[in-house]
């Protein structure tokens, strides 16, 4: 039997397991990450990557090849509802593409636009790429074709042993195990961990080849076709604009040839690639972390598609535990510091889930009146269809509207986060309204050399902004964390736009570019603002 060895093993191959295999690999971390499918499949599981992880992806220098990998940055990102896409649409929502979304943000400077829009890019696209990138880079084993059979975790480290396609058996001891396996996770059924939610449609999708489509749509082109059927069917445009999605509620697979020419309404030609059937759900692991074993994306909550924020999330997550992984192995990090993982990305996995089911339940709400009514040439169908719209225009936003969620979030009850009183900011709100509230997310604000601020932001120790013109007001938290051997920098920024934004004179960032700690002077505390930050629970264990 082989044995390897590594820092981290990373089980599970999709966007979520790869985005924390490259940020672990440009920090310098060895990992090694298996993937029971030999290759990455072809299937549209998501379909967009939302404004927070484009900034992630942009932080870790790949955003440019995303973008010409995904959707033309040129193209509407319009949401129809219809009968046909033949029949003049009942509701129309447009939606700026990437060109334009990047035109308006870069003549924004209050902190309400991020500092990288949107991109529509398919999971079959996304994957093959993140996987290139990360066996590019120098310290990530990337071994397809590799089964997690079982692990066992000790006081040291784990040891795995995982099958390749052949049977060939290999250990792997690691001293962290990362199941980012999915909504069946392996990781997390042999931790014990249970889902904890509620199932609601189960659906087929099915995939097709149609390349003559969308540049012959006569009611204009955009990104999803939602039909005013009973059967909940649901067309997605995917990133070449050559295949599509749809998912239906319906008996047998083999309705949806024909459900695909009916909602297609002329005669092209296309070819159905996939079909399988998928249940959405609602779900939320009750734990997410032993000592030395953490699971993140899918195998840590379940959320449905609208909103977009399943796969999102889990690059949240994995850029999250990144950074503490790399800070533990580094020697640095206080012994809180990876515990707080799960305190802080579980909250946010249950505000996510919880918003992806107001999502659900808005479209729900205008599909309930949907159904052969809506299709009548008639006064009364145009009746009946002025009801859908008006639903539609209410409810429909909460699935393509929701900056708020994407941005906004917080990480509230964490045990390195100083808190503040006084009136709290939503952090639960659709609608984005920046704030350094501690626990937020840095806004993006450009500074007066064109550079936005966020590029600016230590990737590998914490940064204090300072924004309050005395060049010297970063020495003595500079103290408290040289005495901790964490790493620390000041980052002195002279900006009008910036401080009205940033509200405070002095920000505390950590490597993620969430807030720590914010105040307009030096507190007498920053010994204690250093430990907590760097997760130790008091002075005395900073000081052990």
């Amino acid at each position: 039997m082989e044995f390897w060895d590594t820092d981290v093993l990373i089980v599970g191959g999709g966007p979520v397991g790869l985005t924390l295999a490259i940020d672990l690999g440009q920090r310098g971390v060895r990992c090694i990450l298996v993937d029971k499918r030999p290759k990455p499949a072809f299937l549209p599981k998501m379909e967009r990557c939302n404004a927070r992880t484009m900034e992630i992806f942009r932080r870790l220098g790949i955003v440019n090849e995303v973008r010409k990998a995904g959707f033309g940055q040129d193209l509407p990102m319009d949401v129809f509802v219809i009968r046909t896409l033949q029949d003049p649409p009942i509701a129309h929502h447009p939606y700026p593409s990437v060109n334009q979304l990047k035109a308006e943000g870069a003549a924004t400077n209050d902190g309400s636009m991020p500092a990288e829009p949107y991109q529509l890019i398919s999971q079959y696209t996304l994957e093959p790429l993140l996987k290139g990138v990360a066996e590019d880079t120098p310290s990530i084993s990337v071994r397809f074709g590799h089964e997690l059979e079982t692990f066992a975790e000790d006081e040291d480290g784990v040891t795995a042993l995982v099958r390749d396609l052949e049977g060939k058996k290999v250990s792997i001891r690691a001293k962290y195990l990362a199941g980012c396996d999915g909504g069946g996770s392996t990781v997390r059924g042999q931790l014990g961990f249970e889902l904890v939610g509620e199932s609601l449609l189960e659906m087929h999708q099915a995939l097709y080849r149609a390349p003559g489509l969308f540049d012959s749509i006569p009611i204009g082109q955009g990104r999803h076709y939602h039909v005013a059927d009973e059967k909940s069917t649901f067309l997605i445009v995917q990133d070449d604009t050559v295949h599509f999605t749809l998912h239906a509620v319906v008996e047998d697979a083999s309705e949806m040839v024909e459900l695909f020419r009916k909602t297609v309404a002329s005669p092209i030609e296309f070819e159905m690639l996939y079909v399988g059937k998928w249940t959405q759900r609602l779900m939320l692991a009750d734990r997410y972390s032993t000592r030395r074993v953490f699971i993140a994306g899918d195998a840590a909550h379940l959320v449905i598609p609208t909103g977009g924020l399943g796969m999102n999330t889990g690059v949240g997550d994995a850029v999250d535990l990144s950074w503490k992984l790399a800070a533990t192995l580094a020697g640095w990090a206080g012994p809180e510091l990876l515990s707080s993982y799960e305190a802080e990305r579980r909250y946010v996995g249950a505000r996510n889930v919880n918003a992806s089911k107001q999502a659900a339940v808005g479209r729900r709400t205008w599909r309930s009146i949907c159904g052969p009514l809506a299709f009548e040439e008639s006064s009364q169908g145009e009746i009946h269809r002025q009801k859908i719209r008006e639903l539609v225009d209410k409810e429909q936003r909460k699935s393509n509207e929701l900056l708020g969620i994407e941005l906004g979030y917080r990480y509230v009850g964490s045990p390195l986060i100083f808190e503040e009183g006084g009136d709290v900011p939503d952090s639960n709100s659709f609608d984005y309204t920046p704030t350094t509230w501690p626990g937020s997310r840095l806004p993006h604000v450009w500074i007066e050399n064109g550079t936005p601020i966020q590029d600016m932001i230590d990737p590998n120790g914490y940064t204090l902004v300072n924004l309050s013109g005395d060049l010297n007001a970063g020495e003595s938290f500079e103290r408290g964390f040289r005495k901790l051997s964490v790493p620390f920098r000041t980052l002195s920024v002279s900006s009008s736009a910036a401080r009205k934004v940033y509200e405070r004179d002095l920000l505390l960032l950590r490597p993620d570019m969430h807030v720590a700690w914010r105040g307009d002077k030096a507190p007498a505390n920053i010994d204690e603002i250093a430990a907590r930050a760097s997760g130790f629970t008091s002075l005395a264990a900073a000081g052990s």
